[in-house]
Formats: C-alpha cells, structure tokens, sequence
C-alpha cells in the first residue's frame, strides 16, 4: 500500500446572509476588471519610484482622465493603494506583486487572465448546457503557430507559477539528487531558477517543439544556457528522458483520469531509481473544498476538452497502480497542493 501523510486543508466560503450579499457577489467582477486594467495600464509601475497625482498619473498613462479618479479610489479601498494629500502609492502588496521587474510580479497571470479567462467566463453556461469547452483545441494550436500570443502564453504560465517557485525550491531535499525534468515546463522558468539556486543540478524541460526558441531566449536572460537541455516532444506519444526528480506541475489537470493515468506511468518510466515525482496542482479536497480551487475546476472546463482540477486521493490511487512505493501530500500554498510520490530506495 502507499503510504499517505494527511494535512489539514481549509475550507473558505463566502458569507450569503442578505440580498445585497448575493448582489455583491455578482458585481465581484467589477473589482476584478479594475485590477485587470490597472495592471495593463501598468498604473502601478507608474508609481515605482514615488507617490503621484492624479493628473501625473492622467499624463505618464496617456489617459483621458474620465474615470481615472474613482479607479484610484477604489484601488485605495482595495488595499492596493494609498492616498495622502491626493497623492497615490502603491501599497506593499502591489509594490512586491504589480510591478514589473521583481521576482514576485503576478503581472504576467493578470495580463494573461485578461486576454484568455476573463472573456470565457460569460460562455460558461454554454459549457454547463453542452460540455463543450468555450476554447476550441484548434485555438491552443493557432496559439503555438502564433509567436506573440504564445509569448504572451509563456509568460502567463510563469505568472501562475511564481508565488509557488519559493516552497518548491524547498519541497524536495534537492542536495540528495543529480537531474530533474520538468515535464511541460515551458520555457524553463522554474527549471532555470532551480540550478540557479542549487548549482550541482542538471535540468531537463520537456514540451512542444515551439517553445525551443523561447526556452533557448529565456535561458539565456537568467544566465542558465547550458544548465538546463530542452527536450521537445509529446509526452503522450514520445518516451520521458530520465531523471532522479520528475516534476508534473499544473499538468494533469488538463486531461482526463484516464490521460492522468498515462502520466503518471510514463513519469514512473522515467524515474531513476531512489528518485521521486513531484505533483502540484489546485487538487480538491473532497471533505474541505476552497472556492478558489472550484473556481479554477471550471476554468479547466471552459478552456479544455476533459481537463478538471482532481482530488488528491486519486493521485495517490494512480501512484499505488503506477508503481511508486509511497506517496505523501502536503500544502503547497493556500490553494496549492503539493504530491511526492517515492520510488523503492526513498523513505
């Protein structure tokens, strides 16, 4: 049997009381619309290197200047700026988070959830009638043939992953281990700030052809060209290059159980013995589900063909029958959660 250590998972709902609770829940995106279009204004860059005005502001951004100061207002009762005196800040959240530059910015998932998710979301009763993604598969293979959305594709995949690279760099006791192969790695952003924060490793990403010249570019922007090799294939189709840690992170959720399955086999293929595969991804937890993981379920609805966020237990069940000796899940973050599945030789 796979051995599982269990943690506690917390259940987040919001409060449904009065009338204007339920109106407030279907004006929510209104708030997230002036995020979205703060942060494609680049407002908060704006406001980098010190306080302003609303008319600096009107005049850095090119804005007309209808709107402009109820949107600075709200940002302020968000929390995401602070007035004195008419003068705007951004507050430290925005400041580590929505501006370019920092190895925290969000920026990349934000630009991204508003070109790709935001307009979805209005079809989802289509979805829920039909079954039928709103995002056709011939739109993802246009997307690849098409270099400036799939730039903008790549840099929304590591704006989604970011917040997590910390605890993944510590998830793994990395010093036991030689090579790791991120399977649908992208352009190598997390592969390249592993050897970067442990030297002695020799990584390997895995993904479609069209991503090389990007991964190629990206690497050499962090300095890691050489340190890492891209491999490019279909993952269902082609065999994994080995590796002591195999990492499938924000993939399964894609496919179906029975595609999951095939995953899981191939990465158990494709381990070294004594090494281990690492899962993350927003599972469910069948007896605390979070709002925000149910959430990202039906986006998976929206833009896949069988894709869905998956419950933790199945992880676990597909480790057992792939062959993995044990397996133990813990938080990754709030919503993350974070599977390490053991080959014989690892305790």
């Amino acid at each position: 049997m796979v051995a599982v250590t269990s943690e506690r998972y917390g259940r987040r709902r919001p409060m449904m009381r009065t009338m204007h609770d339920i109106l407030r829940l279907a004006n929510a995106f209104c708030e997230s619309q002036a995020l979205l279009s703060a942060v494609e204004l680049d407002l908060f860059g704006a406001l980098r290197d010190g306080p302003a005005t609303e008319r600096d502001l009107r005049l850095r951004l090119g804005l007309h200047g209808r709107g402009l100061p109820d949107l600075l207002r709200l940002l302020v009762v968000l929390g995401l700026l602070h007035e004195d005196g008419g003068r705007y800040r951004n507050a430290e959240v925005a400041d580590r988070h929505l501006v370019g530059g920092g190895p925290g910015y969000a920026g990349g998932a934000l630009l991204g959830v508003k070109a790709n998710l935001y307009p979805l979301w209005g079809e989802l009763t289509e979805t829920l009638r039909t079954g039928r993604p709103r995002s056709a598969s011939d739109d993802f293979a246009a997307m690849l043939d098409d270099p400036d959305e799939l730039r903008r594709y790549t840099r929304m995949m590591d704006g989604t992953l970011q917040p997590l690279v910390p605890e993944l760099l510590k998830a793994v006791d990395w010093a036991a281990y030689r090579s790791f192969l991120d399977i649908g790695g992208c352009r190598g952003d997390l592969a390249g700030q592993l050897v970067q924060a442990y030297p002695h490793l020799t990584g390997h990403v895995f993904d479609l052809p069209q991503l090389e010249p990007l991964f190629d570019e990206h690497m050499a922007d962090q300095g890691t060209t050489g340190g890492v090799i891209f491999h490019s294939g279909d993952f269902f189709a082609d065999p994994l290059p080995q590796a002591d840690v195999l990492i499938l992170g924000h993939v399964l959720h894609n496919w179906s159980r029975d595609r999951r399955e095939q995953l899981m086999r191939a990465a158990f293929r494709a381990v070294r013995p004594g090494g281990v595969l690492v899962v993350h991804d927003r599972m469910i937890d069948a007896a605390r589900p979070t709002v925000d993981n149910l959430v990202t379920s039906l986006v998976m609805a929206l833009v896949t063909e069988e894709g869905e966020e998956y419950a933790i237990d199945e992880v676990i069940e597909l480790a057992e029958s792939a062959g993995f000796a044990s397996a133990s899940h813990q938080p990754l973050d709030d919503n993350e959660t974070l599977v390490v599945c053991r080959t014989s030789g690892r305790s």
